[in-house]
C-alpha cells in the first residue's frame, strides 16, 4: 500500500470491525524495569471489569515495569502483606485492592501500594463509580502507582483517537490509551484524516472530505458540536493546536501550492508564516509554543525544518536519509520523532535534539503518524504488521512494544490526548 506522503493525499482504507476494540499485546525486554507485584482484587471475580489486570496491563505497557506471578490468594487493602515471602517472589512493589458492589449500583474500589523492599505503606486510592466508570478508575490506579514509583505522572487515564473505514464509512473514534472503551466521535461517508487533540482534552481538529474537498473541523467531543474552521480556496490541512489552545497551525493552498498559516481557532483570516515556492505542511508546535517543526521541500526532498512560531527564517532539522517526514516534539522538548524513509520502508525515527542523534526505533516496514504520550515516555504510531494494520506504543528505546490490534482492516491517523487533570 502506497504510504500518505508528506503531501495531502486521500486515505485509502480497508474495513474493520466496527465496534473497534484493540487487544494489548506488549513485547520486548527493557533494561531497567521495575518488578512489581498485583493480586487479584477481593471481589474481581463478580466484577464487570478486572481491575488488578488493567493496572498491571497499563504498567507493563509503559517499558518501566515488569509483573511477577502473585500465584497467591486475593489480598485487599486492609491487609498488612507479609513482605519477605514477596520479597522471595523477586517483587519490589506491591499492589493490593478490593472492588465491591454498593447498593446504589455502584462500584466501591479501594486499592494500597505498598514498597516491598521497605516494608512501607505508599498510599492509596478509593473510588464510588458507576460501571462504565471501572475501566477509568483503573487507569487512574495506575497513573497512582506509576507516579508514587517514578516520580513522575502516568498517561494511562488519558484518552487517544483514530481513524477506521467500514466499507465505505470513515469512522473518528476516541478511545482510552490502552485502545478500549472506545466511541465513535464522527461517521462520515468522505474520508478524515489528521485528528488533533486541542490542549484542554475537550476538542479535536480534523480534516474532513464531506464537502467534496479538504476543509477543516473543530470538533467538541462531549457533545458532538463542531465548527467549521477553514474552508478556503484549494485543500485545508493538517491542523495543529498551539499550547494554549488559541491558534491552529494549517496547511492551506489557497495561495498556490501547500504553505504553513496560523489561524484563530475559531475561525478568521489566516496568516502565512512563511514565504516561499515550496511545499510546506504537517506542522507540530513545541511545547512552549515558540516554534513549530514542519515538513518542507525546499531543499529538493521532503525534509523537517524549524521556524518561530510567528513566522520567519527555517532551520532545517533533518539531514539523514532522503525522505523524512511526520514530526511529532515530545511535551518535555527534548525528543523529535518521526518517519524516515529506508530502502523504501517507512520506519519509524526518534532524534534526541540536544545532540542530533538519532535513532531507528522500529522493524516494521509502513510506520504512520507518530504521537507522543503527554509525559514524554511513549509514542504512538500506526503500522502494518503480518499483513493487518494496527496501533503501536513504543518506548523511547523502542525495547517495549505493545500492539492494540483490532479485528481487521486499515486503523489510522493516530493522537495522543494531554493529561488529564488531577
Amino acid at each position: 500500500m502506497k504510504r500518505r506522503l508528506f503531501l495531502l493525499v486521500a486515505l485509502v482504507l480497508s474495513s474493520i470491525s466496527a465496534w473497534a476494540q484493540f487487544r494489548v499485546e506488549v513485547s520486548g525486554v527493557g533494561l531497567t524495569q521495575l518488578p512489581i507485584a498485583i493480586t487479584t482484587f477481593r471481589g474481581d471475580d463478580v466484577a464487570p471489569q478486572k481491575m488488578g489486570a488493567i493496572v498491571l496491563a497499563d504498567l507493563e505497557r509503559s517499558g518501566q515495569f515488569r509483573g511477577v506471578d502473585t500465584a497467591a490468594a486475593p489480598l485487599d487493602e486492609s491487609a498488612r502483606p507479609d513482605f519477605s515471602n514477596w520479597r522471595q517472589r523477586g517483587s519490589d512493589a506491591l499492589v493490593v485492592g478490593s472492588i465491591i458492589r454498593l447498593a446504589d449500583g455502584r462500584f466501591d474500589v479501594r486499592m494500597r501500594l505498598w514498597d516491598v523492599v521497605r516494608g512501607q505503606d505508599l498510599g492509596g486510592q478509593s473510588f464510588a463509580v458507576l460501571p462504565a466508570d471501572l475501566r477509568l478508575v483503573a487507569h487512574r490506579l495506575a497513573d497512582f502507582v506509576y507516579e508514587k514509583l517514578t516520580g513522575e505522572r502516568g498517561v494511562f487515564s488519558t484518552r487517544i483517537a483514530y481513524v477506521t473505514k467500514n466499507g465505505q464509512s470513515f469512522n473518528l473514534w476516541v478511545a482510552d490509551a490502552d485502545g478500549e472503551n472506545a466511541q465513535s466521535a464522527l461517521n462520515s461517508g468522505e474520508p478524515i484524516i489528521s485528528p488533533a487533540w486541542a490542549p484542554n482534552g475537550n476538542q479535536l481538529a480534523y480534516v474532513s472530505f464531506e464537502s467534496r474537498k479538504p476543509v477543516i473541523f473543530v470538533h467538541d467531543v462531549a457533545t458532538g458540536k463542531r465548527r467549521l474552521v477553514a474552508n478556503f480556496k484549494g485543500s485545508n490541512s493538517a491542523p495543529a493546536w498551539s499550547p494554549d489552545g488559541k491558534n491552529l497551525a494549517v496547511t492551506l493552498s489557497r495561495d498556490g501550492g501547500s504553505q504553513l498559516f496560523l489561524m484563530d481557532a475559531n475561525g478568521g483570516e489566516p496568516k502565512r508564516l512563511a514565504q516561499s515556492g515550496s511545499i510546506d505542511t504537517e506542522p507540530n508546535f513545541t511545547a512552549d509554543g515558540k516554534s513549530i517543526y514542519f515538513v518542507s521541500d525546499r531543499g529538493g526532498s521532503p525534509q523537517i525544518y524549524k521556524m518561530p512560531a510567528t513566522g520567519g527564517a527555517p532551520e532545517r532539522v533533518t539531514f539523514n536519509g532522503s525522505y523524512n517526514i511526520s514530526p511529532s516534539v515530545s511535551p518535555d522538548g527534548r525528543w523529535l520523532a518521526f518517519i524516515s524513509r529506508v530502502n523504501g520502508s517507512f520506519k519509524l525515527h526518534v532524534m534526541e535534539l540536544s545532540t542530533g542523534t538519532v535513532n531507528a526505533i522500529t522493524d516494521t516496514v509502513a510506520d504512520e503518524k507518530p504521537r507522543f504520550s503527554a509525559n514524554s515516555r511513549l509514542i504512538i504510531y500506526a503500522t502494518q504488521q503480518q499483513g493487518r494494520e494496527a496501533l503501536m506504543t513504543a518506548t523511547l528505546d523502542g525495547k517495549i512494544k505493545a500492539r492494540l490490534s483490532g479485528q481487521s482492516g486499515d486503523i489510522r491517523e493516530p493522537d495522543w490526548g494531554p493529561m488529564q487533570k488531577n
